[in-house]
């Protein structure tokens, strides 16, 4: 049997930290002009992933 595979689009997307793994905020790419300064400025920035996220992501990267 072939070895199994971590997920290339998570391996990507999220890095471990100490605690946890965190990721980049969405929404924040393109079409800029029709989100509020607020959201944007909200969506700066990385932020940690918890609960059941956490554990699918988890998933996806052990393998």
């Amino acid at each position: 049997m072939s070895k199994l595979k971590n997920h290339s689009g998570a391996k990507k997307r999220f890095k471990a930290t100490g605690s946890g793994l965190k990721m980049r905020s969405a929404n924040r790419s393109h079409i800029l002009s029709k989100h509020t300064t607020k959201k944007k400025r909200q969506a700066r920035g990385t932020s940690n992933l918890e609960g059941a996220n956490l554990k699918v992501v988890n998933k996806l990267l052990e393998a």
